[in-house]
């Protein structure tokens, strides 16, 4: 590991707290993928199976934000844990009915339950920025966790649609929960890192998402989750209409493998220009590589495709979390980066539902118009908010208050 990133583990906690974060993160990348792959083997409906993710997303979304300002509040172990364990319920439920094939209401009623899944990303850089804030550090940290993001991509998705073919179809979903259940409590049992709650500000505190700069963020992460949610489940149907449903997986994981790849690099560099300005050229650069996606013929093709079309990612999440630092204040950060995550994660249940239905009624190959659509729509609103981006709200979470809060810590 490159020095830069060594030097992050050199205070007390921090691999503990990296290493929950990271299986506990899993299901991010596995449940989604896992209950399509379950229920098109089940039912053969790419429809159902979109509808169903979709849900997943859309509840999440709706959870998420509200679960990290209780977050903010009251500290993650009080609020982490019962959230947990109503998501396992929820995943057990949907398991049991696709299992035993129980109306499609039920799906889609534990579908909804699963939403309660913590943002466990938000969470770990809510203890780097504790720990990091104001300093460089953080952005080598905060790229470290995009490369972590993507390397559940990477395996998430083999695992899981591996074992949903090779074994039993509920498989990768229910790996999924355990490892949401291993990661969840191994990471709040690790209390020296956990950010100090803000709960005196509970009756007045308004939304991080009253930040104009953080509304451009999250309504561009929107579109861009549309892409992500289209191409897992579009990729799946195109593999599997050419006979290689599994080989899905290393296709996915090559997409995530080219996030990985430039997140490590990106981390590794300082930049002095303005952030809003690299996070829009990223934007368009995710926008410009979906268009070959559209001329894919083969599997090969697409891999090399997707590959290409991962190396914006990375960078462009990184530059993300760098400007919420800029536009939210610190007792709403783990809300305000859980509110970049809602916003993908409704552009993800867009997109496969959107993908989903196209499939159904045009084939996989018309499916990938999906997440070249969702780019453009992503560049157009990047352009007309990025003013509002050059624009960060004074004390912010910057580094006097980071410290402050580190040395209070250390005086109790």
């Amino acid at each position: 590991m490159p020095s830069p990133y060594r030097a992050l583990f050199t205070a007390p906690g921090t691999k503990g707290f990296s290493a929950a974060g990271f299986l506990g993160r899993m299901p991010l990348s596995m449940m989604g993928i896992g209950v399509v792959t379950m229920i098109s083997q089940l039912t053969g409906r790419y429809g159902l199976a979109g509808a169903l993710s979709a849900t997943i997303a859309l509840s999440a979304a709706a959870l998420g934000p509200q679960i990290s300002r209780l977050v903010d509040q009251y500290g993650q172990r009080r609020v982490l844990r019962p959230a947990t364990l109503f998501a396992l319920a929820a995943s057990a439920g949907l398991l049991l009915a696709a299992h035993f094939s129980w109306p499609d209401w039920v799906l889609f009623g534990c579908a909804a339950g699963i939403g309660a899944v913590p943002s466990l990303g938000a969470m770990i850089r809510a203890r780097w920025a504790a720990l990091y804030g104001g300093t460089p550090q953080l952005h080598t940290a905060y790229s470290f966790e995009s490369v972590m993001d993507e390397v559940c991509f990477i395996f998430g998705p083999i695992v899981s649609i591996g074992l949903s073919t090779a074994w039993f179809p509920e498989a990768g979903p229910f790996l999924a929960a355990c490892f949401l259940a291993v990661g969840v409590f191994w990471l709040t049992a690790q209390r020296a890192t956990e950010p100090v709650p803000h709960p005196r500000e509970r009756h007045t505190r308004s939304s991080a998402l009253r930040s104009p700069g953080l509304q451009v963020l999250v309504t561009t992460f929107v579109a861009t989750g549309t892409i992500f949610g289209a191409i897992d489940v579009v990729t799946v149907a195109f593999a599997d209409e050419r006979g290689h449903k599994a080989a899905a997986s290393v296709v996915l994981a090559l997409y995530a493998a080219g996030s990985c790849l430039a997140g490590l690099v990106f981390g590794l560099l300082r930049f002095t220009g303005a952030p809003e300005r690299r996070w829009l050229l990223g934007v368009c650069a995710m926008a410009v590589s979906m268009i070959p996606l559209l001329l894919v013929g083969n599997l090969a093709f697409l891999a090399v495709a997707l590959f290409v079309a991962g190396l914006s990612i990375a960078p462009t999440m990184i530059t993300t979390m760098a400007l919420i630092e800029r536009h939210v204040p610190r007792a709403h950060l783990t809300e305000g980066m859980t509110w970049v995550s809602t916003g993908l994660a409704v552009g993800v249940a867009i997109g496969a539902s959107v993908a989903g239905w196209v499939i159904d009624a045009a084939g996989a190959a018309a499916g990938y118009g999906v997440p070249a659509v969702s780019g453009a729509v992503a560049v157009v609103v990047g352009f007309l908010g990025h003013r509002r981006l050059r624009k960060p709200v004074p004390q912010r979470g910057g580094a006097v208050e980071h410290h402050s809060e580190r040395k209070e810590r250390h005086m109790a």
